[in-house]
């Protein structure tokens, strides 16, 4: 595998050139005028400090940043620039950014003012702290009266926001190392971003429960800050080494690898039937039709799946997106005649209100909407005989937020999405912190209820949060986009993966990370890193994820989880490399045989330890025995 970028990525575009600034025992990257990764000792304090701007529809306007200036000395660090924001409208909201750094923390103040009236959901700072070593653990935060509450970090995942008005967190970021960060200027308060999958808790400028979009009044100047100090006890521990090698472990579970379902979109048709021998290349047993009649989807859709139904023999959910416009009874029963008409066969109907699929923050009102167990009720009635799902047609966050009845449905499903909020490289592969707790959280909430998710891709197929998704013509990294080049590239085989070995402990029916066609799917079009109509990187990850299905799962954990992820049957080990430098894994015996994933299989040294390249995925034919 090459490490050309095209290759990885699907793109020529660089990220963000970024700068480590480092005194003492403390260290921060610089990149895009934020801060991320701050670490102390080696141990992860923040993920992330950034002045973010959000259009009405919760898009990211970036900022076009000038006069940088960055000062280091051996007591510190210094940086200052001048930012401006553009609103689709064409207002300005200009920011003088200053941010500085000791031995003992960092400060970032944002001095800001509109040269008219600015249109935004949100202008302002957002912290993330890190989910890994905090979850459940205990935390302080100090209110804006200066009240302390002492309480912890939430473990499952938290539908609503589960401390406001914050003036200060204090946690413990390591035995002996405490980190105290204030918020100045606004009103702050927190959210749950593993809802989005997002790995980290977001503390963030405004409350949702105030009016949004708003506007920055024109030539109304207003400033925040944020500060970062940190104790640590001369004992306090340095943390491990990321250069280390990489060990796996593999213990046996009683679950079983779910089966592959692969989407199916009415505007596809066409490609979808010229791609048709991928399905069987990658193992699929399921088609998810895609049915939403407010997007004009009727007749020709139907007919169009059922060709593609008789021509796989593949089983066929129906993804039904409800209008609810008229009695349910009749909607039901209309929606019924229509698939038979179309004779098209059904082995499982998921249904959702239409209305469910856009968000409903917290403070805000929530749509009408008929009773999901009226729904549900209907959907038996007209499709007699059926398996019926239900959930959410978006996200987790959506069905965390209105958890659906458990008992009129034979299985819950759901959506993920990794650039809701951020689209870089890394942000994207941290998601797999958060995504573990979405399918436990999930399971905490239905038990052992037959479980489905997808179809989840990096591309946002639908966004709950605003209008649209995004339009992305010149194939950038940015969040909340209809399309993203990664989906093409050997990163998208590694990000499919990761995605399959993380939710693997979730016992799942049937996971879809995939289209058949077009920017979700398998084949290749123009100008991509792989032939035109060939099947993409990730084509080959599905196809070794198809030959598993049914199959015991054994557990796979190894000591660099935020590097190498992965998933094992009793005699083969699948592995993905999440960053863009070469691991070393160390196996604790020699293996039969060690093979890329990619369209030529290439086959490696069979050696116990194995050069992972970037965003590299291999598949091991073990001599390895098994943990109970």
């Amino acid at each position: 595998m090459s490490a050309d970028a095209f290759q990885l990525y699907g793109t020529d575009e660089r990220e963000p050139e970024s700068w480590s600034l480092a005194v003492g025992a403390l260290g921060v990257v610089l990149q895009d005028g934020n801060l991320r990764t701050l670490r102390f000792r080696g141990h992860e304090v923040l993920r992330a400090i950034a002045f973010l701007v959000r259009d009405k529809d919760w898009g990211t306007c970036s900022a076009s940043i000038a006069d940088l200036a960055i000062e280091e000395t051996e007591r510190g660090f210094s940086v200052s620039y001048r930012a401006r924001f553009t609103a689709p409208s064409g207002a300005h909201l200009d920011c003088n950014i200053g941010i500085s750094g000791t031995a003992e923390g960092v400060s970032f103040s944002a001095d800001c003012v509109s040269d008219a009236d600015f249109e935004t959901a949100r202008a302002g700072f957002v912290v993330l702290h890190p989910v890994v070593g905090l979850a459940g653990q205990p935390v302080q935060v100090r209110h804006g009266d200066g009240s302390l509450e002492l309480a912890r970090w939430p473990d499952e995942i938290e539908p609503w926001q589960p401390f406001k008005d914050i003036a200060a967190i204090m946690h413990s970021v390591a035995p002996g190392i405490e980190a105290t960060t204030e918020f100045g200027g606004d009103i702050f308060e927190m959210e749950d971003q593993r809802n989005w999958t997002d790995g980290s808790y977001k503390t963030y400028v405004r409350p949702l429960a105030l009016p949004w979009p708003y506007l920055v009044p024109a030539n109304q100047p207003f400033s925040q800050r944020i500060s970062v100090a940190i104790q640590a006890e001369e004992v306090a521990a340095t943390a491990a080494g990321t250069d280390e090698v990489i060990s796996v472990e593999l213990k046996s579970t009683s679950l079983r690898f779910p089966e592959l379902g692969i989407g199916l979109r009415p505007e596809c048709f066409a490609e979808e039937v010229a791609a048709l021998d991928l399905l069987g290349m990658i193992g699929a047993r399921h088609l998810i039709a895609h049915f939403d009649p407010g997007a004009g989807h009727g007749e020709a859709a139907l007919k169009g799946y059922a060709e593609i139904a008789a021509r796989s023999g593949l089983k066929v959910t129906l993804e039904l997106a409800v209008p609810s416009l008229r009695p349910l009874d009749e909607e039901m029963a209309e929606f019924a005649a229509l698939v038979g008409h179309c004779k098209l066969t059904l082995d499982t109907l998921f249904v959702c209100p239409s209305v469910d699929r856009q968000s409903t923050p917290p403070g805000s009102a929530w749509p009408d909407c008929p009773p999901l167990e009226d729904l549900y009720a209907a959907a038996r009635a007209a499709f007699p005989g059926i398996r019926l799902g239900g959930g959410m047609m978006s996200y987790f966050t959506e069905l965390n937020r209105k958890r659906v009845p458990g008992d009129p449905i034979d299985y819950i499903s759901h959506c993920t999405n990794p650039v809701v909020h951020a689209a870089d490289d890394l942000s994207v592969m941290q998601t797999f912190d958060a995504l573990r707790y979405v399918v436990s959280s999930t399971r905490a909430l239905y038990g052992d209820k037959p479980y489905r998710i997808g179809p989840s891709t990096i591309a946002m197929r639908q966004n709950p949060y605003g209008s649209a998704t995004k339009e992305n013509p010149a194939g950038a990294r940015i969040a909340m986009a209809t399309v993203d080049p990664r989906h093409n590239g050997q990163f998208g085989a590694a990000w499919t993966l990761a995605y399959a070995a993380t939710v693997a402990s979730a016992g799942l029916e049937v996971l879809t990370l995939s289209t058949l066609a077009g920017p979700f799917g398998l084949v290749a079009g123009e100008g991509e890193p792989t032939t035109k109509d060939a099947p993409r990187p990730l084509a080959h990850v599905l196809a070794r994820l198809g030959t598993l299905a049914g199959e015991e799962l054994v557990a796979v954990e190894t000591s660099r989880p935020d590097a190498v992820l992965g998933l094992a049957s009793k005699n083969r080990l699948l592995l993905a490399n999440i960053t863009p430098e070469t691991q070393v894994i160390e196996l604790a015996a020699k293996p039969r045989k060690v093979l890329e994933i990619g369209a030529d299989g290439t086959e490696l040294p069979a050696e116990a330890q194995i050069m992972l390249p970037p965003y590299g995925c291999v598949e091991i034919v073990l001599r390895l025995t098994v943990e109970p």
